[in-house]
């Protein structure tokens, strides 16, 4: 069977029905751009916290890339970052919480997918001063079977393009210091480490202007 080519993905808006196939890609992508099946004992508790609410409330920036085998990626977004933490709080996350125990603040404790459920009881929401100039936020996630064939760069110049057209005066996003594949590819699309002491430390923040 030959590999999938270009021409055999295209990218559409995600919908509602899309919502376990983007978990599925959040989870095979978890761990720094890797499967995290494995390591997860909550196979949607990453789905939860970093990609449902964009699907649910930001439609207008939720893009799906569909393939030979179905939804093979997604790339999606937030055009005001403040507006949208207070929508994620009130409408996504205390909907969220019921469902999931919340593991405390003894990391010696936790196991399996505990990390991410404290991550949903007690989200940061960072948004300091040092990002302000860049009010969007977006994430971008492609299945092995859709990668280095293109679509990253045309799909995140999409969402780009939407997120301009709304009026945003650029974006930024976070990305694992350990993922440097992913880091290369922001570089290319121009986006540049945020460098803040308002930033924490041990992560990364990218950001470009339109």
């Amino acid at each position: 069977m030959a590999s999938p080519n270009q021409a055999d993905f295209r990218l559409r808006k995600a919908d509602l029905p899309d919502m376990p196939a983007v978990y599925r890609v959040c989870l095979r992508t978890g761990n720094a751009g890797q499967d995290a099946t494995q390591r997860e004992d909550d196979p949607d508790a990453l789905g939860h916290m970093f990609i449902g609410p964009y699907l649910v409330l930001e439609p207008d920036f939720a893009f799906v890339l569909e393939g030979p085998n179905g939804v093979a990626g997604y790339v999606m977004g937030a055009l005001d970052t403040p507006d949208f933490y207070g929508r994620m709080e009130r409408d996504w996350l205390a909907k969220i919480r019921p469902r999931l125990r919340d593991p405390g603040d003894d990391e010696n404790r936790w196991s399996g997918s505990d990390w991410v459920r404290r991550l949903i009881h007690r989200p940061p929401y960072l948004y300091p001063p040092a990002l302000h100039p860049f009010p969007s936020h977006g994430h971008v996630d492609f299945l092995p079977e859709a990668r280095g064939l293109g679509w990253g760069r045309r799909s995140f110049e999409h969402l780009m393009g939407a997120l301009a057209a709304a009026g945003s005066r650029g974006m930024h996003l976070d990305v694992s210091p350990q993922n440097h594949a992913a880091i290369a590819f922001y570089e290319k699309l121009g986006f540049a480490p945020v460098v803040s002491d308002e930033l924490p430390a041990g992560g990364l923040t990218m950001a470009r202007r339109f």
